[in-house]
């Protein structure tokens, strides 16, 4: 299999997250990519009723792979090693599902969002096809050490670039990079990607406008906060009024990658150079309207 699952031995095992950073930050731009980490710890996969590619297919698959140039032109990427459906970086620290453990949770444990309940919590009970993830229930302490080694460090690490950034620059777009399956629709009008602002609360109409002008510029069809807005990310960090902007990108895995095999395809190269060209004409932009 292309980008064969990774377990190594614990001696191995990654740090919570990669940072790229270039010599010199050149505009007020980060990237990140908080789905597309690939290391599944070995007691994982014991603890999973799922084969390994079915665990794969809740992956924005090679995300991080299209953005890997972004620090040539100045701009910072930060992905994450730890696959989403082992701890989830894009929810609130504590969204767990009751139903998966062994135990009571803590009352600071919310328990009732909707993503819980659709089983997508920061600890999944379910992948994106529904299937569940565990054979087992799980202990509370399992799950809080997952969340203590991997979530509040890649949150430790998206913040401060956030606060550096804006301490230097005096504003800060964060463009939040994920994947999206093959959606529905008629033939040949299908978006290629979808921007997510939290319906213009996450960051402002020119910032977005920017964006998708330079993705619509490149030949990409693109739609608005449909159906994805935006997450945890998006709507955590995002405070225009304060001069931090948060957009989150959709980019449909049809245009790069076999979705059922977790494969890349020939595209791959080809929106990885027009990530490249969109992250350079950014990078190449007058920010200063970000500024509050």
């Amino acid at each position: 299999m292309d980008g064969p699952i990774q377990a190594p031995a614990e001696a191995s095992t990654p740090p919570p997250f990669l940072l790229e950073r270039p010599p010199l930050q050149a505009a007020p731009l980060v990237l990140a990519s908080p789905h597309s980490g690939r290391h599944y710890p070995a007691s994982f996969l014991a603890a999973s009723r799922l084969d390994p590619v079915s665990l794969r297919r809740s992956e924005d698959g090679f995300v991080e792979e299209l953005f890997a140039d972004a620090p040539s032109h100045g701009v910072p990427l930060l992905s994450a090693t730890f696959p989403r459906v082992y701890c989830d970086a894009n929810r609130e620290a504590w969204e767990l599902d009751p139903g998966m453990f062994d135990g009571p949770l803590p009352d600071f444990v919310n328990s009732a969002s909707p993503r819980v309940g659709a089983g997508l919590g920061t600890i999944a009970r379910v992948v994106a096809s529904g299937e569940t993830v565990y054979r087992r229930r799980l202990s509370f302490n399992e799950a809080a050490d997952r969340i203590r080694a991997l979530w509040e460090p890649y949150h430790a690490a998206l913040s401060g670039l956030i606060g550096e950034t804006v301490r230097r620059f005096g504003c800060c777009l964060l463009i939040d990079c994920h994947s999206m399956p093959s959606l529905p629709g008629e033939p040949g009008r299908a978006a290629d990607m979808i921007l997510g602002d939290a319906h213009g609360t996450s960051a402002g109409p020119r910032a977005t406008r920017l964006l998708e002008e330079t993705l619509g510029g490149l030949g990409y069809r693109l739609r608005r906060n449909d159906p994805y807005a935006g997450g945890y990310v998006t709507r955590h960090y995002g405070r225009p009024r304060e001069g931090v902007h948060v957009i989150q990108l959709e980019i449909a895995r049809s245009l790069y990658m076999d979705e059922r095999r977790i494969q890349r395809l020939p595209g791959l190269e080809g929106l990885r150079a027009d990530m490249d060209r969109m992250v350079q004409r950014l990078a190449a932009e007058d920010w200063s309207f970000l500024k509050p």
